[in-house]
């Protein structure tokens, strides 16, 4: 099939589709380098997220009802619901959801991403994240940090207070931290955090403690109590993933300036909810192309726990590693080696092979142990389907009925169906417009 595609002639002044593509994936790619990506603002979801209502709850991955989600996803939904007073206990929410009476809705149709399960509700303060380049917005809650807490499929009152201290205290403080530091740049922050041993997924230890040695002096030239301006500097300190979110928003703004883009086979967005694995495609609109999502095949767990105890992979995080980073980038990560096989040189021949399906490289990002080599850059769903080499993802294991939350983490593949669905599709369209 991707043979066929690559050597049909294209009728017109135009030439070989191979041609039009690659031009395509050059204009893609030319844009998705362009994006700047700056942290300006912290402001409530209700007031800035495209679409979303006081009845709406967003999640990551695709579109999904609420009787296919799974066991995590449904907590932190119910949590959600919860937190946002719309109901008292597990049961209401439960009510509510089977009655219809709460949308549920994809975070990327709405300008907006969150990892694992990437619940999003009214209330929830969320960074504003802008592209000095397109002018472009996308937003993302604060991460919560480990423990019981909703990103990890968990719920109880820990959760609950969490939620309302980082709505009540942390959120607006960070909100005049930002203003006064006038705005922080994403990508200046992510090159320094790949020079200093982060993958910039499962590894963000760099690049949070870079971005808080940044917001010191604003923080505490605010003016507010040493205790309050200490439990600030302690939430951030003490939270390794911290900038998780933030990279996060800033890879979908660099991919979706790349979307759209006519001809172009560049992957702009990998996503899963638990459920589904869904890939997007520049050339070919807003549709997902779905698989069932994979297990971790290839995860270190806790005391206690194995591979029996997981749920499928879930989250928007993989809109990292469809930037480059992440799992494509891990050999800038010693300390990830064990999750590649257990050797730094396996995690070198995974960034070597993610090469093989991706069409430019990132000189922003440059792996000092790859003699600075820029990290590969641009998913092109001909070369995953011709090669057979899928997207290595960086991710977290959560446990899969009991409301644990995170439990191991370790690398999973992206489902090649994905890929071939989406480029027998582009097939399709291309032979309608022939």
């Amino acid at each position: 099939m991707a043979s066929r595609l690559r050597l049909k002639k294209q009728k017109g002044p135009k030439g070989y589709l191979a041609e039009r593509i690659n031009r395509a994936n050059s204009v893609a790619i030319g844009r998705l380098f362009s994006v700047e990506p700056t942290f300006v603002d912290v402001e409530t979801a209700i007031n800035v997220i495209p679409g979303i209502t006081k009845h709406t709850i967003l999640h990551s991955g695709t579109p999904i009802e609420w009787e296919r989600m799974c066991d995590p996803m449904k907590r932190a939904v119910r949590g959600a619901l919860i937190f946002e007073g719309l109901a008292n206990d597990d049961k209401e929410a439960e009510n509510l959801l089977r009655k219809n009476s709460i949308k549920l809705s994809p975070n990327h149709n709405h300008d907006s991403v969150g990892p694992m399960t990437g619940i999003i509700s009214p209330s929830m303060p969320v960074v504003v994240t802008k592209d000095l380049t397109y002018r472009k917005k996308v937003f993302s809650t604060f991460n919560e940090g480990g423990g019981r807490v909703l990103w990890f499929g968990s719920f109880g009152k820990e959760t609950l207070s969490r939620l309302k201290w980082i709505r009540e205290v942390f959120g607006p403080i960070m909100k005049k931290v930002v203003a006064k530091a006038g705005g922080i740049s994403i990508w200046t922050i992510l090159a320094q955090g790949i020079q200093m041993g982060d993958e910039c997924h499962n590894r963000h230890a760099s690049s949070t403690n870079i971005f808080l040695k940044s917001i010191i002096e604003p923080l505490f030239s605010l003016g507010l109590s040493r205790d309050i301006s200490l439990q600030v500097y302690r939430f951030i300190a003490g939270n390794s993933h911290f900038f998780l979110n933030l990279t996060m928003t800033s890879c979908k703004l660099a991919l979706d300036a790349a979307h759209d883009v006519k001809d172009s086979t560049l992957v702009t967005a990998m996503s899963r909810n638990g459920t589904d694995f869904g890939i997007r495609v520049s050339g070919i609109g807003n549709r997902w192309f779905m698989a069932p999502a994979p297990y971790l095949e290839d995860a270190l767990y806790n005391p206690g726990y194995d591979f029996n105890d997981g749920a499928p992979d879930i989250g928007d995080s993989s809109i990292i590693e469809t930037m480059g980073l992440g799992g494509f980038a891990i050999a800038a990560a010693p300390s990830m080696a064990a999750f590649a096989g257990g050797g730094f040189e396996d995690a070198v021949r995974i960034t070597r092979e993610m090469g093989q399906i991706t069409v430019a490289k990132n000189q922003k990002f440059s792996i000092p142990v790859m003699n600075f080599e820029g990290t590969p850059t641009g998913i092109d769903i001909r070369r995953v389907v011709e090669s057979g080499v899928l997207p290595s993802i960086n991710s977290a294991v959560i446990h899969k009925s009991s409301g644990a939350g995170q439990i191991g983490a370790g690398i999973v593949k992206a489902p090649y169906e994905c890929f071939a669905k989406a480029l027998r599709a582009f097939g399709s369209v291309y032979r309608l417009a022939a």
